[in-house]
């Protein structure tokens, strides 16, 4: 019984995860289109991350995604 709690749970969390890149990438896409201020280098960092992110997240790597979107986010400041 608590293997089945413990791999629903899991399961649970995955999908968590998997729900939150897309709004994560739309935050980073939002911001990058008003974001001026940014270095150009630091541009290309955060597009950089932002597209590894996407990457990750299509291979089903969620918790890498979000490290990779939370760089880009905190990069601009969001």
């Amino acid at each position: 019984m608590k293997l089945i709690i413990a791999a629903i749970a899991l399961t649970a969390s995955s999908l968590a995860f998997a729900n939150r890149c897309p709004m994560e990438m739309k935050a980073i896409d939002a911001k990058l289109a008003e974001t001026t201020t940014l270095s150009a280098a630091d541009m290309t960092k955060v597009k950089q991350l932002r597209a590894e992110g996407e990457t990750l997240h299509k291979a089903g790597k969620h918790a890498e995604s979000e490290k990779a979107l939370d760089g880009a986010k905190k990069m601009l400041g969001i």
